[in-house]
């Protein structure tokens, strides 16, 4: 039995037009195809939101994009927008430049186009090693649809790679969310904060506090109301000295707030303006 958990945003159990799914290839949490494209064919999209793996109780969550479901993690990061006051318009910003990288999101308050706060919003999910693909095609002969034989593939997860990288990855960009006073959020799965915590020196980090610059949210994947959603878990909160302690690492990423605020707003328009 394939391990395809969702597919195109439906759960593999769905009662579904497969054939209708595949072919029109939409994500539902972008609102667009999806843009995880096999490298061979990058016409075809792979679709696989979350598989089961191991004896995990909970599905794996293997694309960003599946924690966009009901914007949940934007509305969980509402708080941290300190200086948010009534009348100000919320904007989603995707990808903005900073040094040691890009930040996936930032929610930015604004009146009158003008940024009054923000708060940096970074998606993790688990990297997988080897293809999914197998499962996938798998998924499809299970429901009927006739797909071309390929020799079967299995895959892992590639816990150690994911985890350091994003460690570092928040090391190098906190650094300037704390020199402008603004906080930085990472967005993970439960599974990644279990590992992240019996892998790295962790002892250290405390219950969310506003006063640190790093909020980590873990979420849950559960089944509610035959569909898989995500749930928040728990709320964690460091800085830019505790994750340099779990690293053993020093690093400095600096941007003076002027040149930020002149970044997102030239972005800002209908298009970013947040809908509830």
């Amino acid at each position: 039995m394939s391990k395809v958990l969702e597919f195109f945003g439906l759960a593999s159990s769905a009662n579904a037009d497969w054939q209708e799914v595949v072919q029109n290839q939409t994500c539902p949490y972008l609102n667009k195809t999806c843009i995880k494209n096999r490298k061979s064919q990058p016409e075809v999209a792979i679709g696989t939101c979350s598989v089961t793996y191991s004896d995990f109780s909970q599905g794996i969550i293997i694309c960003p994009h599946r924690l966009l479901e009901r914007q949940q993690v934007f509305i969980d990061c509402l708080h941290l927008l300190t200086r948010h006051e009534p009348g100000n318009e919320l904007h989603i910003v995707p990808e903005i430049s900073i040094p040691g990288g890009s930040v996936d999101y930032i929610m930015v308050s604004a009146r009158d186009r003008k940024v009054a706060d923000f708060v940096g919003i970074e998606l993790q999910t688990l990297d997988t090693t080897g293809s999914v693909w197998s499962e996938r095609q798998d998924f499809l002969r299970e429901h009927g649809i006739n797909v071309p034989p390929e020799a079967s593939k299995t895959f892992g997860m590639n816990w150690k790679m994911t985890a350091k990288t994003i460690l570092v990855q928040l090391h190098h960009k906190l650094g300037t969310f704390e020199h402008l006073n603004k906080h930085l959020v990472l967005v993970i799965q439960t599974p990644l904060e279990t590992y992240m915590r019996r892998e790295f020196s962790f002892n250290h980090v405390k219950t969310a506090n506003l006063a640190d610059s790093l909020h980590v949210h873990s979420y849950d994947l559960k089944l509610e109301d035959q569909r898989q959603r995500i749930r928040l878990e728990n709320r964690f909160s460091t800085d830019v000295a505790g994750i340099a302690l779990a690293l053993g690492l020093q690093a400095e990423a600096r941007i003076e707030l002027e040149i930020l605020h002149k970044q997102l707003e030239a972005k800002l328009s209908d298009r970013t303006r947040f809908q509830f």
